[in-house]
């Protein structure tokens, strides 16, 4: 599957279908441990926190589902900060059932841009 694009992220925020994964730690979900290079800290409103060492510490498909609480085939975009653990993740949710992205950019992106929301 393609990778998701900062504006269609943005559009759909309030989409219900959509899961939003932030695979991050949680110093950094949180702001509390974000990296000094990033404008803005915290996190991509509406994300769920998995921590990517968790999910891919994961033995097993239903593993991974009961960490996701999604059913199979639902649609998730996974992020961190520059996308490279978010790839690691869309690998283990695709193998797991889920149509999966990756948010490339990630929060290294989505904090410059000032005209985009945050959670912390």
């Amino acid at each position: 599957m393609d990778d998701v694009s900062t504006a269609e992220l943005a559009a759909r925020l309030d989409d219900p279908g959509l899961v939003i994964l932030d695979v991050r730690s949680a110093g950094e979900f949180t702001g509390a441990r974000g990296s000094p290079c990033d404008p803005r800290q915290g996190h991509i409103p509406g994300a769920v926190h998995l921590d990517v060492t968790t999910l891919l510490a994961a033995r097993t498909v239903e593993e991974i589902r009961s960490l996701v609480g999604a059913e199979p085939g639902t649609e998730i975009v996974a992020y961190c900060h520059s996308g490279s653990r978010s790839a690691h993740a869309v690998a283990a949710l695709e193998l797991a059932g889920y149509a999966a992205r990756n948010y490339r950019g990630s929060w290294h992106e989505w904090s410059r841009d000032d005209s985009l929301p945050i959670s912390s």
